[in-house]
């Protein structure tokens, strides 16, 4: 008896903190029967704090190890991940997500997350003090782009949108 059975489909968003990747995962993954997995979320609960406070206690890269932790614990059947902004800083851990899942960048212009995201100095972005949302953004996007199998524009603000392209064929076949 042969096995015919195909590697269940994983998907991992990355994309900078407003870009969508909890809202959009969530839907999608209900869309297409994966099972939902935010690693912010993954984090605080095995530290008993939010993001932001585990920045201000122990700094940016204490928080991005502790990201780069929970990824490389990832093992994916039938996932859907959103990773935290800082994710693609670990090669080591994008590397490993990359052998089991297509990695897909949520891209949306530096003017529409300043919109979007109105709470930058609580929301525990994982950066230098005194660096900028700017100068994060300008960072983050060449290492967005480099991991990316598949790059969605979700510069719209109904995130259906984004989950229609993604659905669309042959996008994640």
């Amino acid at each position: 008896m042969t096995n015919n059975t195909t590697p269940a489909l994983n998907i991992v968003l990355i994309g900078m903190p407003g870009s969508g990747k909890s809202t959009i995962g969530v839907q999608l993954a209900k869309i297409m029967g994966l099972r939902f997995t935010d690693t912010d979320l993954l984090i605080q609960q095995r530290h008993h704090q939010q993001l932001q406070q585990l920045l201000e206690q122990h700094g940016h890269l204490a928080l991005r190890q502790m990201e780069e932790d929970e990824l490389l614990k990832l093992q994916l059947n039938g996932d859907l991940i959103a990773t935290g902004g800082s994710a693609v800083y670990s090669e080591q851990g994008m590397q490993h997500l990359k052998k089991q899942a297509r990695i897909v960048y949520l891209e949306v212009a530096l003017s529409t997350l300043k919109q979007r995201v109105n709470n930058e100095s609580s929301r525990g972005i994982a950066k230098p003090a005194g660096q900028s949302f700017d100068d994060v953004y300008h960072e983050r996007v060449p290492l967005y782009q480099s991991f990316a199998d598949i790059t969605i524009d979700n510069n719209k603000q109904q995130p259906i949108e984004a989950i229609q392209q993604l659905i669309a064929p042959p996008t994640l076949q």
